[in-house]
């Protein structure tokens, strides 16, 4: 049987609800876990004290059959950028080394309420600009647990490794240019980027004042990474839905939409596996290429092809220009485009959107490599200097790009594989998130990695 380090989220609640294992047992061998760690350097922060005595506080409520909620007892990390109470929120960057948050972020929020027990902080790069590397100068490198001289990915690198090092049960991280989805896959664990706007952005903000709501388009988006893509519907199920920026009351309430099918014969899957912008690996190509023949063989109708009226190198340029306006947007170079540049570059944005869910009209989810490669050596050169064995080091956004632009939910998740994790992305309806997360689960029993 799997090491209880291993064990999913859900299956560590469902032990604490059970009475199978304490909370205090579970915190005490995690923290005892990290504490030991020489290696991978995922975690960079506990809050320990805090961390016991909440878990004997959820094991006095087993006992005594008090109500509990999804995630009861289950300790986890979430990514150094979110603010939490008592815990540094640093962005990687040295002049906010001292800073030490002294509210939560919502989702952080949410989180606790479901029953978590948010014990630290994961590692990321510099203010979380890097999204194939996780190290900065204030906690250094973070390496893969599969080859500790290999890449864990970014940003969302400290809380990938922590998964797979068995340092942590569950992780909330963000996705800008594929900084939850490409850690995931050279980590091997799942990653989830939801629908634009699912999962509130309050108190996900380097220190300094109050970020203002706003309405403008945010190409980022929060989610979490866990050991199986169950976990990722708990995780987005308690943290999901809109704050009330404005009033105290809101006209509606959110919920996550039904899968399409709960039977995966049922489904009709789009794939495309290799692309001449980033030409896939022999060892990438070979597992994803047995992955779609092991759905064909158990009933999934295959559809080859990119959309009909998908460009995909014009929409991975489209993105390309939609960060520099992001990046324009929160103060850098405000020259960077005209106004008429600006509204022409969103129309591009929003009939991607279209054009993606007018396929989905008739094809369920699309299948594509997360990644080009699988997780390469540590290289801290310049950005611009990299490589991976000869191909451009920007080359890993082009596959994350489309639902990057679009908003589409996207994850990704682990197939099998003799060497180095290879991630498969899992690409969504807009609001079907739950049909990606169910496609997921259902397709783990045939081309997932055997458990340990």
């Amino acid at each position: 049987m799997t090491e209880m380090e291993f064990w999913t989220a859900g299956e560590i609640a469902s032990g604490i609800r059970g009475g199978a294992v304490s909370s205090r047992e579970v915190t005490a061998r995690l923290l005892e876990r990290i504490a030991a760690d020489s290696t991978v350097n995922a975690v960079v922060e506990t809050r320990a004290e805090f961390a016991l005595e909440a878990a004997a506080a959820a094991d006095e409520a087993v006992a005594a059959g008090r109500e509990v909620g999804p995630l009861h007892g289950v300790p986890m990390t979430v990514k150094d950028s979110f603010n939490v109470t008592g815990l540094h929120t640093t962005w990687g960057n040295p002049a906010f080394a001292e800073y030490v948050a002294d509210w939560d972020a919502t989702v952080v929020e949410r989180l606790a309420a479901a029953g978590a027990i948010i014990v630290g902080k994961s590692n990321v790069p510099m203010m979380l600009a890097d999204f194939g590397q996780t190290f900065n100068e204030v906690y250094g490198r973070t390496n893969n647990p599969h080859d500790p001289s290999r890449t864990a990915g970014g940003s969302s690198g400290g809380g990938a490794a922590a998964l797979a090092a068995g340092m942590t049960y569950l992780e909330y991280g963000s996705d800008l240019v594929g900084s939850i989805r490409l850690p995931a896959s050279y980590c091997g664990v799942y990653g989830l980027r939801p629908t634009a706007g699912v999962a509130p952005m309050h108190g996900f903000q380097p220190p300094g004042p109050l970020a203002i709501p706003t309405e403008f388009p945010d190409l980022s988006s929060l989610g979490p990474l866990a050991r199986s893509a169950a976990d990722l519907r708990i995780a987005l199920q308690v943290t999901g839905g809109p704050t009330v920026p404005y009033s105290p009351e809101l006209p509606y309430s959110w919920k996550l939409l039904p899968p399409r099918h709960q039977r995966l014969s049922d489904y009709r899957v789009g794939v495309v596996l290799d692309h001449e912008q980033a030409p896939v690996t022999r060892e990438v190509g070979a597992a994803l290429s047995d992955a779609v023949d092991a759905l064909s063989k158990n009933g999934v109708e295959i559809v080859e092809g990119w959309p009909a009226e998908v460009d995909p190198i014009g929409q991975a340029q489209a993105l390309g220009f939609q960060l520099g306006l992001f990046f324009a947007v929160n103060g850098e170079n405000p020259d960077f485009a005209s106004l008429a540049e600006v509204l022409e570059q969103e129309r591009r944005r929003i009939a991607a959107r279209v054009a993606w869910q007018r396929y989905f009209a008739d094809v369920d989810v699309f299948l594509c490599p997360t990644s080009f490669t699988t997780a390469f050596p540590h290289d801290e050169r310049p950005f611009m200097e990299r490589t991976i064995d000869g191909t451009p080091y920007d080359a890993q956004a082009f596959w994350i790009s489309h639902a990057s632009l679009t908003g589409l939910p996207a994850l990704s998740m682990p197939v099998a594989t003799s060497g180095l994790p290879v991630g498969v992305q899992v690409i969504g309806p807009w609001h079907a998130d739950d049909t990606v997360i169910t496609f997921a689960e259902l397709a783990d029993d045939v081309i997932g990695p055997v458990a340990g």
